[in-house]
């Protein structure tokens, strides 16, 4: 089942980089920027990752937070946050607690195999909870700046 513009944003209870748990709706009143990645340290996620975190100041002062989710260990995005300097929350989900609820883990095909994998995707999440504006299979480059101009 996909996630879709008006519905109510699946809640969940995740860990962070720093082993602190997260509730999407200790959120409430602020935008969030919800974004699924598939791999720490990885060439795409890298960009993605500081491009959000570029526009940090600029999201904040919208009122957005920004969570990025992927399956790693809360050590491995502890790494990859350091490494690049990463001011924002880095959810850790091998459990698949968000992931299998916003339906993206998918099927994805790679040098002749298939394989299962999240699929890069942002959910914009409202002020009151509700899922405003999706983007699934994110392309990088300007990815951050889309998700800027569509907070109100």
């Amino acid at each position: 089942m996909l996630v879709e513009p008006g519905q109510p944003a699946p809640d969940f209870t995740l860990l962070d980089q720093h082993g602190q748990s997260h509730r999407l709706s200790d959120y409430r009143g602020k935008w969030v920027v919800l974004y699924f990645y598939p791999k720490d340290d990885t060439p795409g996620c890298t960009r993605e990752a500081s491009s959000f975190r570029d526009h940090l100041a600029e999201l904040a002062g919208k009122d957005a937070v920004v969570l990025g989710i992927s399956a790693d260990t809360v050590q491995s995005h502890e790494r990859f946050a350091e490494k690049y300097s990463l001011p924002f929350t880095l959810l850790s989900d091998p459990e698949h607690l968000a992931i299998e609820p916003y339906g993206v883990w998918t099927e994805k095909s790679g040098y002749g195999k298939k394989t299962m994998g999240i699929e890069r995707t942002t959910f914009l999440v409202n002020p009151e909870g509700k899922i405003e504006k999706v983007w699934r299979k994110v392309r990088v480059e300007g990815h951050s700046e889309e998700v800027m101009s569509a907070i109100a």
